[in-house]
């Protein structure tokens, strides 16, 4: 009935056997190929395999987020950099080059500038293409602090805090600088700075990038004032509306730890919070600004002074050219700082100089005044001439030996002049206005004459060429036969003379537009140091 090839022990298989193709609970594995075979075709079978990879390797793509970790939401402004607490600061030696970004605080964004601004901002864009431009505005300021100082940074939560809590304009934005310049570095200036020269000038050739890590300028110069009660604080300092450094160097967390500490000290002695401090001129500069900013340079320079030579002003008195002191580059006061009228400053056409500070910017001295007499005024109008600083001071040193009557005089004597000049100084402005006004409409009309010239060019007149008449000149006229007898004109009525021509108005070149006069700025905002 049934035989196996091979096999000895034959015996029927039974209906019962788990082997037998009659059982209806077990059809045997050949009997389903059999099926199979007679109904699917050979191709489509082979293919089956790889037909149920590709439904596998679909189902995974579709739902690959079930098998991987979603990563972190990103941050606004995150910048992936090293970060260490504030006892580690980065050694000097960690960072050969400087970064390549340039640094501006202002009340708005680079879209809103004021025209002046944007003029000064591009400045820094045209000639530093490879550099990267950012401008922290009121509206960020506070996401980079936290940021950067927050605990996702540095974890200095007393630092956020207190730069929240700040509301002195002037404060904070010296305050910013030096933040910024800690967490990321590179060059900072401030939006009335314009750039002369490319960053990449400001190490010269001779100097190895990597044994620098911070690039200064001197701002004032005049250490013969250093006993003044007035100017001596002021009259040795580095400029810091420009400057240029590495970042996590020291001496910034050192400026901003030492703004903190004399902050609050101020805000205890007025028995106020420090929101609501009151700050004069010598104190902002003397707390946060050029007087601060050297006097913590110098305290780090004496720190890694290797011969135990003090550090002092003296080592930087009338320099000609720049000097490496203690990792610290210090530029002649041409660099940062020309044109100031003193300090032997120089001009904004020497070649050292690097940048142009136009000051419209700086007009915070309004809020924070300078000591005035009642009689002579300030001191810093003698722009440190040594001989206008010696006559204000024999003045207010006679005005105590008069009698109140004679001191009232003295002051109202004063306060007359202060008329005149704010009258001369009103009267100025509104000349320049109409000067720009007049200016505007020239170009304007220079502008338009070119277009029309440019416009009949293309269309000439109809019946010419290039607007000169076509065809045959036409025939002279006949002159008229004389009379026979003309009479004589009356001498008490002599014929007019004939009017001369009036000429065209003057066509503009295109080449040479006019350029408008700007007005003068207030009178109080000439020549002040900072």
């Amino acid at each position: 009935m049934y035989r196996t090839s091979g096999s000895k022990n034959w015996r029927p298989a039974t209906a019962s056997s788990p082997t037998s193709p009659l059982s209806p609970l077990s059809p045997t594995i050949s009997g389903l190929q059999a099926k199979l075979r007679n109904r699917v075709p050979t191709q489509l079978r082979r293919s089956v395999p790889l037909y149920l990879l590709c439904l596998v390797l679909f189902f995974l793509v579709l739902n690959a987020d079930i098998f991987t970790v979603s990563p972190a939401k990103p941050v606004v402004f995150k910048r992936q950099s090293s970060q260490t607490v504030l006892g580690g600061s980065i050694a000097p030696s960690a960072r050969a080059d400087f970064p390549k970004k340039i640094w501006q605080t202002w009340k708005t964004d680079p879209y809103h500038f004021a025209k002046r601004d944007l003029k000064t901002a591009q400045s820094w864009t045209t000639k530093n293409p490879g550099y990267r431009y950012e401008v922290l505005t009121d509206n960020n300021d506070m996401m980079f602090v936290e940021q950067h100082f927050g605990p996702g940074g540095l974890n200095r939560p007393d630092i956020v805090n207190m730069y929240r809590e700040i509301n002195t304009t002037i404060i904070k934005a010296d305050l910013l600088r030096y933040m910024i310049m800690y967490a990321e570095g590179g060059v900072y200036a401030d939006i009335d700075v314009e750039a002369l020269r490319t960053v990449d000038r400001y190490v010269p050739a001779r100097y190895n990038a990597g044994d620098i890590d911070m690039v200064i300028g001197v701002e004032i110069d005049q250490p013969e004032f250093r006993d003044h009660p007035i100017l001596g604080k002021k009259s040795a300092s580095f400029c810091q509306w420009t400057f240029m450094c590495k970042p996590r160097l020291p001496v910034m967390l050192q400026l901003i730890e030492n703004i903190m500490g004399w902050l609050s000290g101020i805000a205890a002695q007025q028995n106020v919070h420090i929101s609501e401090v009151v700050l004069d001129f010598d104190e902002v500069i003397g707390g946060t600004g050029p007087s601060a900013f050297t006097a913590a340079v110098l305290k780090e320079m004496n720190k890694l002074v290797r011969d135990g030579k003090k550090i002092t002003w003296d080592d930087f008195h009338g320099m000609d050219e720049s000097r490496l002191v203690s990792r610290v580059l210090v530029l002649d006061v041409e660099a940062f700082a020309a044109g100031q009228g003193h300090s032997d400053s120089g001009n904004h056409n020497s070649r050292s100089a690097l940048v142009k500070h136009h000051y419209h910017a700086s007009n915070w001295p309004s809020k924070h005044p300078r000591f005035s007499h009642p009689a002579y005024g300030e001191v810093e109008r003698c722009n440190w001439d040594v001989a206008c600083v010696k006559k204000w001071d024999t003045d207010v040193e006679t005005f105590k030996t008069l009698s109140p009557e004679e001191q009232q005089r003295k002051i109202m004597e004063r306060k007359a002049q202060q008329v005149i000049l704010l009258e001369e100084a009103k009267k100025q402005q509104e000349e320049a206005i109409k000067l720009e006004s007049f200016v505007q409409a020239m170009n304007k009309a220079g502008e338009d004459a070119i277009k029309k010239a440019a416009e009949d060019s293309k269309h000439p007149a109809q019946g010419s060429l290039f607007g000169f008449p076509q065809g045959p000149a036409p025939a002279p006229a006949l002159a008229p036969a004389p009379a026979s007898a003309p009479a004589p004109a009356p001498a008490s009525a002599p014929a007019p003379a004939p009017e001369p021509a009036a000429a065209a108005p003057p066509v503009l070149p295109a080449q040479q537009p006019l350029v408008a006069v700007p007005p003068p700025g207030p009178v109080d905002q000439v020549n002040q140091p900072k």
